[in-house]
């Protein structure tokens, strides 16, 4: 029986368990956008610790638990242009949004926030056209 779903529900838990805890702790919301622009743009002065902290935390987690998860599946793609695009895709509809799934989505709807729900929402739709478009009109794996 295939159980891969459940890393799914596992990673959703330890991103609710992450954004609780940093709400609580700090009483902001845990949008990783909103967390990284205030370091690129420079209007994180006095947050600048906990906030780099945050993206290390964010980029080193993975790396560690790789040998611990080798196994997991997660069918990227090895396409460059195609993560490229992706990423590039992400980084405009989080500009357009104000803020990414992980504000919007994670903490938005949990605080029944309207504009976190209709903001997730649209996230869905537009990557639902994406893959349409990538993977079914043109073609790209």
């Amino acid at each position: 029986m295939e159980i891969d779903w459940l890393w799914g529900l596992f990673g959703g838990l330890l991103i609710g368990c992450a954004a609780a805890i940093y709400l609580f702790g700090n009483g902001r919301i845990m949008g990783a956008s909103g967390i990284l622009g205030g370091l690129v743009d420079g209007s994180a002065k006095r947050e600048w610790a906990e906030r780099s902290a945050f993206i290390v935390g964010l980029v080193a987690a993975p790396m560690l638990l790789l040998p611990a998860f080798a196994e997991a599946d997660t069918h990227i793609n090895t396409n460059i242009a195609v993560l490229v695009a992706g990423g590039l895709l992400v980084g405009l509809g989080t500009r357009i949004a104000n803020g990414c799934t992980s504000g919007h989505g994670v903490c938005g709807i949990s605080r029944l926030s309207l504009r976190g729900i209709l903001a997730t929402v649209f996230y869905l739709l537009a990557g639902g056209i994406t893959v349409l478009v990538f993977r079914h009109m043109l073609g790209v794996v």
